[in-house]
């Protein structure tokens, strides 16, 4: 495939706006929405957020030497003027929608297939094993990060100019409708599906609200798109029914397209499994940990066999996986110490799997833990930080740090009166007071998993940690 070009007559044209000065056969560059990083030649989207108002950095933004701007008013300080080679000034009602609808134009135009991948966890562990799965046999891109909402994957399809083989992005989403406009974004020729949980279950009502958000990844398929879905599932599963287009199933210990059977949890060494695809049925390993991560590893599996990916192609990169950073690295440190840095999020359902993955592994003097509260729970906070409390103290820690607010209390207490000893739990009200007292608490032979939503940043406990066992 060609590349794909963009000018700014066509920024103005797909963005249903006015192109208010400059050439529209001005090639368009790197498209930034941050003016701080904004280098010369760049083309700067004033977005309108919650906290604040690109509009203020436009002009700042061509003094900079912005090749264009595209606003949906012109700020006192942002004069048109004309002439041969003035930055382009381009005027839309909305600069998101209109940011949204010229990513959606380069991506038809880059034409290559695109697979979104959502769910309530593992959406980024899928997305890097999906791509390295389909890079043994074609050109992939992959959005960065987590740049899955209304703004990251439009920025990310932008960079489908440079005219990959295939396309590879994740969905987020907070609330309901937010699926939807990413589909209508992406276009996804692939969608996979990979679990409901109870991330975010404070937006919503119940899970079955949050699958039904979800649900919003079948929505405007054709008879030619695929739908990888997780037979493990029920609220998928339920949903799926009417999907139009080719669905393959996959899942562990269940009948799917794409099984896994005869699993082992090899603790800290990762999982193994024979797994039954169309292509065939090979025997499978990856050192990534725990049940959710074969799951995301069979999601993939699932993909990349849909696009022809020999099986042992896929056997082969399964055995070379690693963990994105703070996504359940596994962090062997110089001075005794064996950390799982799992400290990039949390949600319940994804702490209880971490938490059952650190209770069987073996060859640790010790096992211990330190537990961030989990954000955006809403009224059913305590009782789910509860619940993994429970979860802690059948896993056999020897002691367990809890850190945030009074869901984190309660998470310690239920750990305590489930039986894990009064004088092992402690809870902390900040990560860093988490930091000194894991560093008394820790030593050498331990295993210790550190896990917590973002805005707890426990991510500084690993810090201090790899710095003192260094």
């Amino acid at each position: 495939m060609s590349t794909v070009t963009l000018t700014a007559g066509q920024v103005a044209s797909a963005s249903g706006g006015e192109l208010l000065q400059g050439d529209p056969c001005a090639p368009i560059g790197r498209v930034s929405i941050d003016s701080r990083s904004l280098a010369a030649g760049d083309f700067f989207v004033a977005i309108r957020g919650e906290r604040f108002d690109g509009h203020q950095f436009a002009a700042e933004a061509l003094a900079r030497g912005a090749a264009g701007v595209l606003l949906d008013t012109l700020p006192p300080d942002v004069t048109v003027r004309a002439g041969q080679g003035a930055p382009s000034v381009i005027r839309a009602s909305d600069t998101t929608a209109g940011l949204q609808r010229v990513a959606n134009d380069v991506r038809r135009r880059a034409g290559c297939p695109v697979v979104a991948i959502t769910g309530s966890a593992g959406k980024t562990t899928t997305k890097e094993v999906t791509a390295a799965l389909l890079a043994t046999r074609y050109r992939v891109f992959r959005n960065k990060g987590n740049l899955n909402n209304h703004i990251g994957l439009p920025m990310s399809l932008l960079e489908l100019r440079d005219a990959p083989d295939v396309a590879v992005v994740e969905l987020g989403m907070n609330h309901a409708g937010e699926i939807r406009t990413l589909v209508g974004i992406a276009e996804p020729d692939i969608r996979v599906w990979t679990n409901v949980g109870d991330a975010h279950l404070g937006f919503f009502a119940s899970a079955d609200a949050i699958a039904d958000a979800k649900a919003e990844i079948l929505e405007a398929a054709t008879s030619e798109t695929r739908l990888i879905a997780n037979a493990n599932d029920p609220r998928i599963m339920s949903r799926i029914g009417d999907f139009p287009g080719r669905v393959t199933t996959f899942g562990i210990d269940v009948p799917a397209d794409v099984e896994a059977g005869d699993v082992q949890a090899l603790g800290l060494d990762g999982m193994a499994a024979e797994v039954r695809t169309p292509a065939g049925t090979a025997r499978l390993r990856t050192p990534l940990l725990g049940m959710g991560n074969l799951s995301n590893v069979l999601a993939a599996t699932a993909v990349a066999v849909s696009m022809g990916v020999a099986l042992e192609d896929i056997v082969a990169v399964a055995a070379t996986l690693h963990p994105a950073a703070h996504r359940g690295e596994l962090l062997r440190l110089p001075g005794g110490v064996t950390l799982v840095d799992d400290s990039y999020n949390s949600s319940p359902a994804a702490l209880t799997r971490a938490l059952e993955t650190i209770g069987v592994a073996t060859g640790s003097a010790r096992k211990a833990a330190v537990l961030g509260e989990m954000l955006e729970l809403g009224a059913h906070s305590q009782g789910l930080h509860e619940a993994c409390g429970r979860a802690a103290a059948a896993a056999g820690l020897n002691w367990l740090i809890t850190v945030g607010g009074a869901p984190a209390k309660a998470m310690a207490d239920a750990a305590v009166a489930a039986g894990l000893p009064a004088a092992a739990v402690h809870h902390l009200g900040t990560s860093g007071e988490a930091a000194a007292t894991a560093l008394k608490l820790t030593r050498p032979g331990d295993l210790v998993l550190v896990k917590g939503s973002r805005g707890i940043g426990t991510d500084l406990v690993v810090d201090r940690l790899r710095v003192e066992f260094a």
